[in-house]
């Protein structure tokens, strides 16, 4: 066991900032929108907000439940909870997730930064056509000096805060970050609001289409709700192992999932008010960010300010998520290897750019070098988002549920929500069916989609 004492977060409040801050990222951001754009807007929304109460919840609360318990790193709380060597292997494996994430995570952001600097200059708000934008961003994304040199900035952002440690570092970044991206997306989603034909952006976001549903929009909204609360990779284990154990977990994990929800539909809001005032299409998919944006911030008045505040929002929402992806494993070396916490954050750091530097070249100069028919960025993205993750949510799920038994689990989950749980016994009941059955059900079903059993 741990010896030294383990750093705690200063507050509830800036436990739920960390926690939103590693929940929102460039998914909530970036990825919902499209998702959202390409299956029925305001229908997936709602399928999306189901599978988050039936798979998203449950999964975070037996998270950081388990790390609370442990006040361990991943590896350290499933050997103590689930007392088997076998079990410690599985931790190990979240941590190693959380790792190949952080990877593939920073060359995107990394993007994100060198945009913000071209925005600063002026660079990407001069197109007038698509082929332009589309031109200048391929340039970019190829470009190994762009690539490699945006992605030690960011990773330099990251080393920096985590340096500083959990309550001068995470925390308190969070609580200067958040506020800060919350202030930008209301003032991004005020001015979208206010342009002309902004109303078919909001309907599109709004208006339920059932005719929409497909399995495929069922799958795509499991897999959201999965993804934007940073579950199945260590990061909720390790932050709840930083809490006192009077602090209320359901408490706490809802205003994380509410505050994700919205977060999600108000860049939703900022970005398809825009595009829908331009006359584009919303379903542009993934290029939305880096391609279909610059085009209109060149067009509108005020575009370079409107640009500049897109681009920064987007460096936030990336920062906060990739310091809570590093974090398991720097916890880790502390734990188990009795290191000062400099070391492990160097130590990791390093890593991170030695594995994300072959997914930057993928891009470019090693865009043909591939296994399994996809290039080595695609292939680790696949590897986590369809196999590691989920299955770290899973082993959640089992070891609340079915290793340490929900019902010794309970009394855990209690502490300090013992108001909440006399107020509404039904919870109780909500919690056990969906850690012990929905969970794990619906999880297997998204991973054999994934493999492409279906």
């Amino acid at each position: 066991m741990a010896t030294h004492k383990r750093e705690q977060w200063k507050s509830r409040f800036g436990f739920i900032w960390a926690a939103v801050g590693s929940a929102i990222g460039l998914g909530s951001i970036w990825r919902f929108p499209y998702v959202v754009g390409e299956n029925g807007g305001a229908t997936f929304v709602i399928l999306y907000l189901i599978c988050l109460l039936l798979v998203g919840l449950p999964v975070l609360i037996s998270e950081i439940l388990i790390g609370r318990k442990a006040q361990l790193n991943p590896s350290g709380s499933f050997l103590q909870i689930g007392k088997h060597k076998g079990w410690q292997g599985v931790g190990k494996m979240t941590i190693l997730t959380g790792f190949l994430v952080s990877s593939f995570y920073a060359v995107i952001a990394g993007w994100t930064l060198g945009y913000f600097f071209q925005s600063v200059f002026g660079e990407i708000t001069h197109f007038s056509t698509a082929k332009e934008a589309t031109k200048h961003f391929q340039e970019f994304s190829t470009s190994p000096l762009w690539g490699i040199g945006s992605l030690i900035g960011f990773l330099f952002l990251s080393f920096i805060i985590l340096y500083t440690g959990v309550q001068k570092g995470i925390e308190a970044g969070n609580k200067i970050m958040m506020p800060l991206l919350l202030f930008v997306l209301i003032f991004l989603a005020v001015k979208g609001l206010l342009m002309p034909g902004a109303g078919a952006g909001v309907s599109f976001v709004f208006q339920p289409n059932w005719s929409e549903i497909t399995p495929t929009a069922i799958l795509l909204a499991l897999g959201q709700a999965f993804f934007s609360l940073s579950l199945g990779q260590g990061t909720m284990i390790t932050y709840g192992s930083y809490l006192g154990k009077k602090e209320n977990i359901p408490g706490t994990c809802v205003p994380i999932t509410l505050f994700g929800i919205c977060i999600s539909l108000l860049a939703g809001i900022a970005i398809f008010s825009i595009v829908f005032s331009a006359g584009l299409s919303p379903s542009a998919g993934e290029s939305l960010m880096f391609q279909t944006l610059p085009i209109i911030f060149s067009q509108i008045p005020g575009g370079y300010l409107l640009c500049l505040l897109f681009f920064l929002l987007l460096v936030l929402a990336a920062l906060t998520s990739q310091i809570s992806a590093m974090e398991p494993l720097i916890a880790y070396f502390i734990d188990n290897w009795k290191w000062k916490r400099h070391r492990a954050v160097l130590t990791t750091t390093l890593a991170v750019f030695i594995v994300a530097l072959p997914c930057v070249l993928s891009f470019g100069p090693w865009k043909d070098y591939t296994l399994f028919g996809k290039n080595f960025f695609n292939l680790l993205l696949y590897l986590c988002l369809n196999i590691l993750i989920p299955l770290g949510g899973l082993a959640a799920v089992i070891m609340v549920g079915w290793r340490w038994t929900f019902r010794r689990a309970f009394p855990h989950l209690q502490e300090g929500a013992e108001r909440l749980f006399k107020n509404y016994p039904p919870l109780k009941w909500y919690f056990g069916i969906s850690i012990r059955y929905v969970a794990p059900l619906i999880i297997v079903i998204v991973m054999l989609d994934a493999l492409g059993v279906f």
